[in-house]
């Protein structure tokens, strides 16, 4: 899957002749060291990382190493289904073979070496986060080490996690892991994409603790990676496969974006339950969504027939966005709302159907990006006179 446009924060262009986004606050950031810390952990990671097919019995003949807990193997074991997996042991065509696949060797361009120091750096902190987890709720230290501290990757911990999530009995979780990892190692425009979508969360949404905690824990994160997999099956002709992806997303996740849909990255579904995105819908960059949102299409008709959302756009709980219609960069739309017709870029629509705060011919204009400071009531004292 291609990310829409390039991943970051809107570039204050599109604000000419007017006041500058203010940015919330954030520390300093995790990646400006990258590289030092990527190459300083290098042999720690090794010590912990495992193969899916270690065989515990093997770790006992080094008595001088450390042990994992036996706990952890027996709870990986739990963690896969208890019926034969009949459906893996089978070939996709003669041309399947059931290894993990390896990324080839090329020479990248500097920033995309970049760009992987820093998913390197970011799979450090998250593997240092779950340790801690685990001190504080020795409780959890099976499940850690299974979905965290076992695994030599961010693609592979993503991909074992949702296989995980999503297997049923006629499709076992290493059937689904097969698939999950072929797309991710091939793709790894979809691993930049996580990575900003997990930032997006941790940023965003204050009830986000740690990245770990939202990697594991967070459905609408999840949910979207889900659907990259999905979105790049569709995209090569693996339709059927695709639509399977999106029905067991939608059984386990309660979020139903077509694999169709186009998604940009820094993407946050806050709460996520009751999404639901039509095939021909497109999300740009650094958008939030909450709950209950509906970007649908209208009548029976075919062809590109769902909203367009452009970067930093905030769309609130409860809203439908229906029909071929776009959504201006920087737009904010109330919670409640039924859009029914374009909305321009800076300004806030709201009601049912909705309107624009200010008015359509002297709409209020924004200052600041909606989708990161995420507020979602002060248009209404410059709306309405309401009060409790």
């Amino acid at each position: 899957m291609k990310v829409l446009g390039t991943p970051g924060p809107l570039t204050p262009l599109l604000y000419t002749n007017s006041l500058p986004f203010s940015y919330p606050h954030s520390s300093p950031s995790i990646f400006s060291s990258a590289k030092h810390c990527h190459n300083l952990h290098k042999s720690m990671a090794a010590c912990i990382d495992t193969s899916r097919t270690t065989n515990p019995s093997q770790l006992s003949q080094h008595p001088n190493m450390s042990q994992p807990d036996e706990n952890h193997f027996r709870y990986g074991n739990l963690c896969r289904p208890l019926f034969p997996n009949h459906v893996s042991s089978e070939p996709f065509n003669k041309n399947h073979t059931k290894t993990v696949p390896t990324r080839k060797i090329v020479d990248f361009p500097f920033e995309e070496e970049e760009a992987e120091e820093e998913v390197g750096a970011l799979w450090l902190t998250m593997k240092e986060e779950a340790r801690l987890d685990v001190e504080q709720e020795p409780i959890l230290s099976s499940y850690y080490y299974s979905s965290i501290l076992s695994q030599n990757s961010l693609e592979s911990a993503l991909a074992n996690h949702l296989s995980i999530k999503l297997c049923i009995s006629s499709l076992p979780s290493g059937t689904l892991f097969d698939i999950f990892m072929a797309v991710l190692m091939e793709d790894q425009g979809i691993i930049q994409a996580v990575k900003e979508d997990l930032k997006a969360a941790k940023e965003r949404d204050p009830a986000c603790i740690s990245y770990v905690h939202c990697f594991l824990n967070y459905k609408g994160f999840l949910a979207c990676q889900a659907h990259r997999v999905a979105h790049n099956l569709w995209s090569q002709g693996r339709k059927v496969l695709a639509l399977l992806i999106q029905n067991r997303v939608s059984e386990v996740f309660a979020v139903d974006i077509h694999p169709g849909a186009k998604i940009g990255s820094g993407i946050l579904l806050d709460h996520a339950t009751g999404v639901v995105v039509g095939e021909t819908a497109v999300i740009g960059n650094n958008v939030s969504i909450l709950h209950n949102v509906t970007l649908g299409g209208t009548g029976k008709a075919s062809g590109d027939r769902h909203p367009k959302i452009g970067d930093g756009v905030l769309i609130g709980a409860g809203t439908c966005i229906l029909g071929n219609i776009k959504i201006g960069d920087g737009a904010k739309i109330g919670a409640g709302s039924v859009v029914l017709k374009e909305v321009p870029p800076r300004t806030t629509a709201v009601g049912n159907p909705a309107r624009l705060i200010g008015g359509r011919d002297n709409p209020i204009k924004l200052d600041r990006i909606p989708s990161f400071t995420m507020d979602h009531t002060s248009h209404i004292t410059e709306w309405s006179d309401y009060v409790i």
